[in-house]
């Protein structure tokens, strides 16, 4: 099979459609003469006459019958691989995507996005799971598309774009009994802290940044995540140092305001990442464009 000329089952099935050996050279575009080579090499592979001289011209035997359906198979397929890509039309696309995301992205990234998607890809579809220590190999082995946070200890291997950056905010409760128009260090370290542990949000800069600056809150609560921590300060007396843009995005949905940090904390970038198996795919390509295009500073 290694040896076997494939454009001899393009010859075949020409045969086989024009019941001609002159036609099939005219449709082929080749001479006469290569079409008799091509079907007598055809003969000695499949040992068998294949094509008898007829009044009807060039009729097949019971063998070529029975492979014809599968030779038209295997040369579709073959047309079909060796095609160039068809892009992506987002307008048409029946696609389901996996993002990797942290729980601040789905709050502050999300909505966006949807929203986006349903008026230019309607038949486009997220799947979102959270980013984890798991989250490379999924890149990897294409369980996730693509992953949005900050992953700063990925391997070679894997593309990434900055998005935009992030400070670190404070939230407070609005009415406050304490803290009211602006936020001291003093006040700061008197009160008590919401700790969030939630990976890909650069949030470990945070507990580093305090470690070194021997800074020790009075930790209250430690959560898994960003999600119920606005509507905790709200309703509390306990400080939360979060991400800038959660922290606006929380303001509009609940009692809280928001002070810059009285320690300086560094600021971190949020990216979009995807392993270099999929870097040329064109689905992919489009998604990756979509996040620039919406959330790139």
């Amino acid at each position: 099979m290694l040896k076997f000329d494939l454009d001899l089952l393009l010859i075949f099935d020409e045969i086989y459609k024009t019941a001609s050996l002159t036609q099939s050279a005219e449709s082929l575009g080749i001479a006469q003469p290569t079409v008799s080579v091509a079907l007598a090499k055809l003969r000695q592979h499949f040992d068998d006459p294949l094509f008898i001289r007829t009044s009807r011209g060039m009729q097949p035997t019971p063998l070529a019958d029975s492979v014809i359906d599968d030779v038209r198979a295997t040369t579709a397929a073959l047309h079909k691989t060796l095609s160039p890509r068809i892009t992506f039309d987002p307008s048409v696309a029946q696609r389901e995507f996996r993002i990797g995301m942290t729980d601040i992205s789905e709050i502050v990234l999300l909505p966006t996005l949807l929203n986006h998607l349903q008026s230019v890809a309607p038949g486009v579809r997220l799947n979102v799971v959270k980013i984890s220590p798991e989250t490379p190999k999924q890149l990897e082995h294409g369980e996730v598309d693509l992953a949005v946070g900050f992953m700063p200890h990925l391997e070679a291997g894997f593309y990434q774009q900055k998005l935009f950056e992030q400070n670190f905010v404070c939230l407070v409760a609005r009415d406050h009994p304490r803290i009211t128009s602006s936020l001291s260090k003093r006040a700061f370290l008197r009160e008590g802290h919401v700790l969030i542990k939630s990976s890909g949000t650069g949030h470990s800069i945070v507990e580093r940044t305090m470690e070194k600056e021997n800074i020790v809150r009075k930790i209250v609560l430690q959560a898994p995540s960003f999600l119920s921590v606005a509507r905790i300060v709200a309703q509390t007396e306990f400080i939360a140092t979060v991400p800038e843009r959660y922290g606006s995005a929380s303001a509009a949905q609940e009692k809280i305001k928001l002070f810059r940090s009285p320690v300086k904390l560094p600021s971190y970038s949020v990216k979009q990442h995807w392993h270099e198996r999929f870097h040329r795919d064109s689905a992919n390509g489009w998604l990756r464009q979509v996040m620039r295009q919406l959330f790139v500073d």
